[in-house]
């Protein structure tokens, strides 16, 4: 599913993971300089032979907290950054993997639908060379937390 179909289709009501994934895609398309380098391709799964480089959510690990009233949630999460063969490779995604740092080390810039965002930090960066054995791919790993929902 695209994530304007989500967003407009209201699902992220209540769904604390969908809300984070429609909140840190949001805030990396507003990101001028990092959709400057990747030219919008910003994706929760990109498509067939999309053109590099480009960014994709990753994982999303969702822990609840139980309280009095509510639960509250901590979300382990990735974000990607494909890079192009030959012309840029590892230099090319340590660079995205930075700007996606500075787009997500804090929680001004993410707003989420339906939730309160109380925190997101950095945890880790990891480049190497893909699957393919041509591109690179940084993962850049966070961890995030989520106050007052209730089910």
């Amino acid at each position: 599913m695209a994530d304007d179909d989500a967003s407009s289709a209201g699902l992220a009501f209540g769904d604390p993971a969908l809300a984070l994934q429609l909140g840190v895609i949001a805030a990396l398309k507003a990101s001028p300089v990092l959709t400057g380098l990747v030219g919008g391709r910003i994706y929760d799964e990109p498509p067939e032979n999309a053109e590099l480089p480009y960014i994709r959510l990753g994982n999303i690990d969702l822990s609840p907290l139980r309280m009095d009233g509510g639960t509250d949630h901590v979300i382990l999460f990735s974000v990607e950054a494909h890079s192009r063969p030959e012309t840029a490779g590892r230099v090319e995604a340590t660079r995205i993997a930075g700007l996606i740092r500075a787009a997500l080390d804090d929680p001004a810039p993410v707003t989420l639908p339906d939730h309160e965002l109380e925190w997101i930090f950095y945890l880790t960066q990891a480049v190497g060379r893909a699957s393919d054995g041509i591109t690179y791919t940084a993962v850049v790993a966070f961890r995030a937390a989520m106050a007052g929902t209730s089910f």
